[in-house]
């Protein structure tokens, strides 16, 4: 991400001023420009949001779009950002520019704080934001503190808010259902409000995500046209609030959900909202995604540039039904496949309540003495002396009422008093805004690592939202629940982090019911869903890539479906490779085919898990999808292509290639082809210029169901 000088000195030190008394705020990547400019009341307004304008006098000629801090209570009428009730009664805000800095923080990365304050009542507003210039990637923030004699109530405190101007706005949302996630749907934005939220807490988003992405003038295209995409930070309730005008001009608040969530803030404290993480695309989709993949690799996901371990996990072979044994042997078929660890899942904990299904023992993180007499240890030895790493299963923010740990602690449980308590999947969330209980889920890992130093990775589930939503803790302050929760968990994965700062974790919560970049920070990849049919795993990853890198995507090999083994280990290759599945029960040949996969992930790994995606055809237009990615310097590639569930003599085009060099000589070979099988496609084994590769193409589909091929294309001479 090597840029010019001469970027870097435009965007701290820009141009004069289009105006001696107005001051003007540009917060710039390389092609994107966020502008502010104070009007002639003193109050700041945004005046483009939009591809980067480079000549400072051009930014005389731009209207205001829409103030940049909406408050409550004075001459607004849609949606404000902030809303505040002081300590005489009165609900207003009015909120005037005092001063903004802006600073380099690292090679690339400047922020900008522009400060707000009321001339009535002494209440500050900062507006933080963090510009990522080689990624196109900007992150805006807000912090709010006063210093009245008592507690301010915060009713609403957005992230972020921006306006747009355009003729049209389509938006695509992401939703679904537990092994239903990340279903992309698109609409036109029309007069009104259209809203996008959860109030589920720990496993926020079951139901809605917590991305999107805008287009404008026309719906989103892959490859052309004007689009934003958004997510937020935050690992619990959110809501973004899409507003037109009667002037057809769209507000976009985005932040954590108010809903039941007004905040008393004491003096002297500020408080400080999550990031909304946007970029914006003048080349469409694809263009946005490989943004933030990169941003994301290099800016915000915890051992972002390192590998990943492909791995066997046991719960669908096993279920909770093993013991040491049989899960020693599972490890004999890891070494066989050539993975790199071995995964224990649910079921190995408990003795007063055994884990022998999801009734109990949530929450007793002891091994079950009657299926692991010599403990995690002596897994961990066997794993040891047969060249693999362990892996283990831990869903530490949970309890089941039929627990040791429950009996002991109720007063940890977020549950109502005088009410009978409700479980989702037989299980209560515990108190995370207690320090005693984040005190106890640290200890959860702790206690395991320091016992079990060998312990390479957790998988870190999350299956129940927040329920009977009342907080012992808190007591008369139960409206800072969902917020004082979330920041409870990440207390608990900083002090983890700081402790052990190189071990992988995976976010599990459900399938799907956590994927935001502020969890990220700690864990090196999360569990799209529970569904993986490889099918609907085509339609989930997908939607998913839109904002996440194949390296987050925790893709496996196992039972659901019947689809092929090898069009399984194809999808499967598109995300980080594992398996789920008993090895033994395949024939020799899907065998070594998964064997053959697992070899040709790890060599390929550099351009499967670091390389650009791009989305050549979507699952969402036909009966076939393909997607590439794309390697430094465009000098190797890897090409997937799926035939789903095509009409007999449908249409079979050829596919046109992306991100490759046009003046270079690429070679192109079928992979992960099942032993002693001849590729039948006509381009293996040929050579193709880029340019005829992106031009014209080649034919890959075909008209049978549930077929699959990976082609491998490298440059050559």
């Amino acid at each position: 991400m090597r840029r010019n000088v001469w970027i870097w000195m435009a965007l701290l030190f820009p141009a004069a001023l289009p105006a001696a008394e107005s001051q003007v705020i540009h917060v710039a990547t390389e092609h994107v420009s966020l502008i502010y400019r104070t009007g002639s009341d003193g109050r700041l307004y945004q005046i483009w949001m939009g591809e980067r304008l480079y000549h400072a006098s051009d930014w005389t000629h731009l209207p205001e779009q829409g103030e940049a801090c909406l408050t409550h209570g004075m001459e607004d009428y849609f949606e404000p950002a902030v809303r505040v009730l002081h300590n005489d009664g009165n609900p207003s805000l009015l909120l005037k520019y005092v001063s903004h800095e802006t600073k380099l923080l690292q090679p690339e990365v400047t922020e900008t704080v522009v400060c707000l304050r009321d001339d009535r009542y002494p209440v500050e507003v900062k507006l933080r934001f963090v510009a990522y210039a080689g990624a196109d990637v900007i992150t805006a923030g807000t912090e709010i503190s006063h210093s009245e004699k008592k507690p301010v109530t915060l009713y609403q405190y957005a992230s972020s808010l921006l306006h747009f101007d355009r003729a049209r706005y389509f938006l695509t949302e992401f939703t679904g259902d537990w092994a239903h996630e990340a279903n992309m749907t698109e609409t036109p934005l029309a007069f009104g409000k259209k809203i996008l939220d959860s109030k589920l807490g720990s496993r926020a988003n079951m139901f809605c995500s917590p991305f999107f992405l805008l287009s404008f003038d026309r719906a989103a295209d892959e490859n052309s046209g004007e689009v934003f995409f958004g997510t937020i930070g935050w690992t619990g309730n959110f809501r973004f609030t899409f507003e037109v005008d009667r002037q057809n001009r769209l507000r976009l608040l985005s932040g954590i959900n108010p809903y039941a969530s007004e905040y008393a803030l004491p003096p002297g404290e500020t408080f400080r909202t999550p990031e909304l993480i946007f970029t914006y695309s003048a080349k469409g989709k694809g263009h946005a995604s490989r943004n933030l993949h990169r941003w994301a690799r290099h800016f915000r996901l915890k051992d972002g540039e390192g590998s990943r371990l492909t791995l066997l996990n046991n719960w669908e072979a096993t279920y909770f039904d093993f013991n040491e044994e049989k899960l020693i042997t599972l490890m004999d078929e890891a070494v066989k496949l050539g993975v790199d660890m071995f995964l224990l899942d649910d079921g190995w904990f408990g003795n007063k309540y055994p884990r022998n299904s999801d009734r109990q023992g949530l929450g007793d993180w002891e091994e079950t003495k009657e299926k692991l007499p010599n403990g995690v240890g002596r897994l961990v030895e066997e794993a040891t002396a047969r060249g693999i790493r362990f892996g283990l299963w831990i869903e530490p923010e949970m309890v089941n009422p039929k627990s040791e740990l429950y009996e002991k602690h109720r007063d940890w449980v977020i549950r109502l008093p005088n009410r009978d308590e409700y479980y989702f999947r037989n299980q209560l969330v515990l108190d995370l805004s207690n320090p005693e209980v984040q005190d106890y889920v640290f200890s959860v890992v702790d206690r395991l690592k320091t016992r079990y130093p060998g312990i390479a990775c957790f998988k870190w589930d999350c299956n129940s939202p927040v329920t009977n939503i009342y907080s012992p803790f808190l007591k008369d302050r139960q409206s800072h629940l969902y917020v004082e929760h979330v920041r409870g968990l990440y207390s608990v994965l900083e002090r983890i982090k700081a402790k052990y700062p190189d071990l992988p974790m995976m976010l599990c919560s459900g399938g799907g019911g956590r994927s935001d970049y502020e969890a990220l920070k700690y864990f090196t990849e999360f569990w799209p869903s529970d569904n993986t049919d490889p099918v609907e795993r085509i339609f989930i990853q997908w939607g998913y890539s839109h904002f996440f890198p194949s390296k987050t995507l925790s893709a496996h090999v196992t039972s659901w479906g019947k689809q092929p083994v090898k069009f399984r280990t194809d999808v499967a290759m598109t995300g980080r490779l594992g398996f789920d599945i008993r090895i033994d029960e395949l024939t020799p040949a899907e065998q070594a085919c998964c064997r053959e996969a697992v070899k040709n992930f790890k060599r390929l790994e550099g351009v499967l898990l670091n390389g650009d995606l791009y989305r050549l055809v979507s699952p969402y237009e036909g009966d076939h999808a393909a997607l590439m990615y794309v390697g430094e310097r465009a000098a190797k590639a890897v090409l997937f292509a799926f035939d789903i569930h095509p009409r007999y003599a449908g249409p079979t085009p050829a596919i046109r290639l992306a991100g490759l060099q046009p003046d270079k000589l690429y070679e192109l070979r079928e992979i992960n082809l099942p032993p002693d099988t001849g590729s039948p496609l006509r381009c293996h084994g040929r050579r193709y210029s880029g340019d005829y590769l992106m031009k014209v193409g080649i034919p890959v589909f075909s008209n049978s169901h549930t077929v699959s091929h990976v082609i491998e294309i490298t440059e050559t001479d």
